[in-house]
Order: structure tokens, then C-alpha cells, then sequence
């Protein structure tokens, strides 16, 4: 069962991603809308999608994992501060947390790597 953790980790932590950025890519004039709900410029919806679901994918194939585990780490805590800030509304609040939580995975990540059945583990041989 351990040479299957890594990469159904991997799995697991990627899904959000990877939805979200197609999503967003499907409704880019309300993602935009959004982001302009907490000051920032509607222009920044296709850059967020396409990181969202590049870095979704290669979390998912352990491609360059430390390094992006690192980038989606810093994502995932400013979106919490950004976008989820409002503790008066318990939903906002159990976002805030599952960012964090989010952001937590993925630096564990960035501290161990891919593991097996990773496009890094092949690289190193």
C-alpha cells in the first residue's frame, strides 16, 4: 500500500485544482466578476485558471513537485486571506481552514517530494 500513498496522495491534492482551473476557464467572466468583489482586476481570472489546472496537472504526474508544491502553498494562503477572510460566515471560515489545510499538505510535500510513480522519481533514476 505505501508505493500507492504518494501518488493517491498526489491524486487527491491535485483534484481541486485541476476542477477548479477548467471551471474557471468555463466561466472566466464570473470568476473575473469575483475577483473584483475583493479588489482584484478582472483580468487575472484566465492567469489564475491556468495555473490552477497546470500546476493541478503536474502535482498530479509529480512533475516538478517541490517546486510547484511550494507555489500552490503560497496560493493556497493568500486565496484563504483574500477570498475567505470573513469568519462571520462559518462557511467562509471552513474555507479559510481547508486552505490552510491545503497549504499544509503541499509543504509537506515540497519538504518530501513526489515519491514513487512520479515523473521526478523517473528523472532521478
Amino acid at each position: 500500500m505505501t508505493a500507492y500513498a504518494a501518488p493517491l496522495g498526489r491524486l487527491l491534492l491535485s483534484l481541486i485544482f485541476i476542477l477548479g482551473g477548467a471551471s474557471k476557464f468555463g466561466n472566466l467572466a464570473g470568476t473575473g466578476a469575483y475577483m473584483e468583489t475583493v479588489g482584484l482586476p478582472a483580468i487575472l481570472a484566465g492567469p489564475a485558471a491556468a495555473f490552477e489546472l497546470v500546476a493541478g496537472l503536474a502535482i498530479l504526474l509529480g512533475w516538478q513537485t517541490r517546486l510547484v508544491a511550494l507555489l500552490l502553498a503560497g496560493f493556497c494562503i493568500v486565496t484563504a486571506a483574500l477570498f475567505h477572510s470573513n469568519f462571520a460566515d462559518q462557511i467562509q471560515m471552513i474555507m479559510f481552514m481547508k486552505n490552510l489545510g491545503l497549504a499544509g499538505g503541499f509543504l509537506t510535500l515540497y519538504v518530501h517530494g513526489a515519491g514513487g510513480m512520479s515523473l521526478d522519481s523517473r528523472k532521478a533514476g
